[in-house]
């Protein structure tokens, strides 16, 4: 009988659910209890603590345009945690629409525990993602109006 998926395999599967819109699978590769940052992210999102913050946040919108992208350049090491991995990936696709290219690129440290990830730092190019998704105006507007002296 074969163990829990290994923290490479649940990576691969996230991000490979990503790329193929698979959005009510990708919460059950989480934890119930969690804790998933993007410390880059320009308006400083909140933590996502729960299974059910996930289901949330990869709902679909349907907002913006179609986007047909997989993930590429896929590098993942191991650290002498076995529980932990820093994995380096880049989506590479194309707005569907408009057939415009994009590339973003993003490392994710990922703790898996029995299979689950537990907590995950997500860095990504979040002003490439808005761009891609025709937000980068109201992303830098809103950051502008949220900006303190």
């Amino acid at each position: 009988m074969a163990g829990p998926p290994s923290p490479r395999e649940v990576f691969l599967a996230l991000v490979n659910g990503v790329a193929e819109g698979r959005w009510e699978d990708l919460p059950d590769l989480y934890a119930e209890q969690t804790d998933v940052v993007h410390p880059f992210h320009p308006l400083r999102a909140p933590a996502l603590r729960t299974r059910d913050d996930l289901r949330e946040h990869f709902r679909p919108t349907f907002a913006g345009p179609r986007l047909d992208r997989r993930a590429t350049n896929i590098t993942v090491h191991q650290t002498t945690d076995p529980e932990v991995i820093v994995a380096e990936f880049e989506y590479q696709g194309t707005v569907v629409d408009t057939g415009e290219p994009f590339a973003l690129p993003g490392i994710f440290v990922l703790r898996v525990r029995g299979g689950q990830i537990v907590s995950s730092r997500d860095y990504l190019d979040h002003l490439t993602a808005a761009r891609i998704r025709g937000q980068l105006d109201g992303l830098v507007a809103t950051v502008k109006a949220a900006r303190t002296v």
